[in-house]
């Protein structure tokens, strides 16, 4: 069993594992560029698993920015029958792929 860790960003929560890549909700930073989560709700490691009241001390995951993109588009329509009324739009969550390098204990 491979060490693993439930961690909070963007208010949700995502299981991270050491090489997974993974989209997560927008955050700064460049491809290439190195991200610490110190938010850890949950580490496991070899059968033991620790429990963070609320966040679990001295785990962090470091991940690796591989790129800044943007979601699938989602279209939008609202109509009124009668009065001549109709508006569209469109929206693009923008997300950043990671791949997870190390998940540190101190």
């Amino acid at each position: 069993m491979s060490e693993s860790a439930i961690v909070r960003t963007g208010s949700r929560q995502f299981r991270m594992r050491v090489g997974d890549v993974l989209d997560i909700p927008n955050i700064p930073g460049e491809a290439g560029g190195e991200v610490t989560f110190d938010q850890v709700l949950l580490h496991e490691a070899e059968g033991a698993v620790s429990i963070g009241s609320p966040t679990v001390e001295g785990v962090t995951v470091v991940a690796d920015i591989v790129g800044q993109l943007k979601g699938p588009k989602i279209n939008g329509f609202k109509f009124k029958p009668k009065k001549h009324y109709s508006r569209s739009w469109g929206h693009r969550q923008l997300i950043t792929k990671i791949r997870v390098k190390e998940i540190a204990t101190a």
